[in-house]
């Protein structure tokens, strides 16, 4: 067992790293344990351009300064991890990992932050990373010169069209309904955009190739008719899933498995917190993320000094 930290941080997206950056400029002895890359959702946003008092950064530069900055105030990160078991309960928390490795902690923050929203129809499975992606990012540089369809209505569905309009020669955006969710000056944005074309009232029913992708099925709701359309890749933007699955049994949860938390971002279990997009909120950005972090450290300093 390594030694008993002050806070114990579960992830390290936004929220996670804002909640590092706090807790050790408190001189408070912080840990943040993180399952994947850091930086969560900021590593798949290829601009951030809404951060006040920020102009225009990439979503890894975001990364970069905010793990420098928790770093430069002393908290340790270890990243790639997994997780087998949490004891959450009591007055110290403690996390086992598959390794064996045992960590302790007075309080902890939950972070774990969120995955994207799959359709769950025929064919998604088998095609991801053969032609579906989640990332624009990540990887629509594989898609240049190719023509490519956009799944979603809302910001970020909008604001990847936009993003992957550098590679492809032509983006067609797909929307359930007939108006979009976005803000509207996303909305201006990619309609002025001559790559970009829309479909709306439709739902994709089906994703066929021999090997990669090649073919989708669209379903236009208001009549029911099918048509088959010939496609090079489809990039899913219909929201995210919190990461949660692992805490169903210890914290309690609402019915979208998000994590239940008051405006102090205090959860059910004294000393537990929560921060971004795992909790149960309206609105999910970088921003908000931020906030939340910032709130969870100072709530955890709160619980540790009283």
């Amino acid at each position: 067992m390594d030694e008993v930290y002050d806070v114990m941080i579960l992830g390290a997206g936004a929220a996670g790293l804002t909640a590092g950056i706090y807790s050790s400029r408190a001189k408070l002895n912080t840990l943040i344990l993180n399952e994947g890359a850091v930086g969560g959702q900021m590593l798949m946003t290829n601009e951030i351009a809404n951060y006040p008092g920020v102009e225009k950064i990439k979503g890894y530069a975001m990364t970069n300064i905010m793990k420098k900055q928790a770093k430069d105030f002393g908290c340790k990160i270890k990243s790639n991890i997994k997780i087998a078991d949490y004891q959450l309960e009591g007055s110290v928390k403690t996390i086992k990992l598959e390794d064996g490795r045992i960590f302790s902690a007075n309080s902890v923050i939950l972070a774990p932050g969120g995955k994207p929203r799959p359709l769950n129809i025929p064919g998604e499975d088998e095609f991801k990373g053969k032609g579906i992606s989640y990332c624009a990012t990540c990887d629509g540089e594989f898609f240049t010169g190719k023509e490519l369809i956009v799944v979603g209505g809302g910001n970020s569905a909008l604001e990847e069209a936009i993003t992957l309009t550098n590679y492809a020669k032509k983006v067609t955006v797909v929307h359930q309904f007939d108006q979009f969710q976005a803000f509207e000056h996303a909305v201006q944005e990619a309609k002025k955009n001559t790559k970009i074309d829309f479909i709306m009232e439709s739902e994709l029913r089906g994703f066929y190739g021999d090997g990669v992708l090649g073919e989708i099925s669209i379903e236009y709701l208001p009549t029911g008719k099918l048509t088959a359309k010939t496609i090079d890749g489809v990039f899913i933007f219909i929201g995210y899933l919190p990461n949660t699955d692992t805490l169903k049994d210890i914290i309690s949860l609402n019915d979208r498995n998000e994590i239940i938390v008051d405006e102090g971002m205090k959860t059910n279990i004294p000393g537990v917190f929560a921060a971004g997009d795992c909790i149960a909120k309206k609105f999910r950005q970088v921003t908000t993320a931020v906030a939340d972090g910032t709130i969870a450290s100072l709530s955890a300093l709160e619980y540790l000094l009283y």
